[in-house]
């Protein structure tokens, strides 16, 4: 059995939203929410937020979670990497702290591509069903090969419907991701890459260094928090409503 961690970075400033870790869906903040959704995952052995603010570190221990303080890292991969890089597992799971409603299926889904031992990366994908999103830089695209694994990631769409054929399926990432520990030591060593810095998708650099990505298929559908109206959209959809 692989001793499975999953990591919730967690940094207090946010230049759209500061404070958003402890922003109150249904009077509960949104790293509970996310916490609690890791904890629920049956292939998790243990759960920890990785953190930059003493104020996100005693909420956490506040509801009975663990957590770490980390230095101001650069992304949040980095800060996963600090968070676990003296600790004894496996495999390490990144989980977006702005994911309140994470399906604990899709951690345990992507865990278990890691069953497979040539696997050292992975993350998730879901088909795109709102065609307004292939234009939206902010969803990430995601093309893959025949045996799953990713050829590129893009804010464009892709692939280019050059014959405008109806039968063209698209897929969005979701930025949940998974790594042996072993390759999140060298993850983090490698230089930003070339393509990397184009799109801005950290995630390019380990196709860049030739490394593969297995990219998991899920019908769960991302609603992350990103600005302060979107609390009363997951409040909804929660269906408890504004208190």
């Amino acid at each position: 059995m692989k001793k499975i961690l999953c990591v919730i970075p967690a940094r207090y400033e946010s230049t759209r939203f500061p404070g958003k870790p402890l922003a109150l869906i249904c009077n509960k903040p949104m790293i509970q929410w996310v916490y609690e959704k890791c904890m629920r995952a049956e292939s998790i052995s243990d759960v920890i937020v990785a953190t930059d603010d003493i104020r996100i570190k005693e909420t956490v221990l506040g509801f009975g979670g663990n957590a770490v303080m980390t230095s101001d890292c650069k992304c949040g991969t980095d800060r996963v990497y600090e968070a676990s890089r003296d600790l004894e597992y496996d495999i390490i799971i990144n989980v977006q702290g702005d994911e309140p409603l994470m399906d604990p299926k899709v951690i345990d889904e992507l865990a278990h591509s890691f069953d497979d031992c040539s696997v050292v990366a992975a993350t998730v994908k879901t088909r795109i069903t709102d065609l307004t999103e292939l234009d939206d830089i902010n969803v990430v695209k995601v093309i893959t090969d025949v045996h799953g694994n990713a050829i590129y990631f893009s804010r464009y769409p892709i692939p280019y419907n050059r014959d405008s054929k109806k039968t063209v399926e698209y897929y969005k990432h979701i930025g949940i991701y998974g790594y042996t520990k072993e390759f999140l030591n060298k993850f983090v060593k490698l230089g930003n890459g070339y393509l990397e810095e184009i799109e801005n998708l950290e995630q390019l650099r380990i196709l860049e260094n030739g490394y593969k990505i297995k990219v998991v298929e899920t019908d769960y559908i991302s609603h992350g928090v990103d600005i302060p109206e979107h609390i009363s959209v997951i409040e909804r959809m929660i269906g408890l409503g504004t208190k």
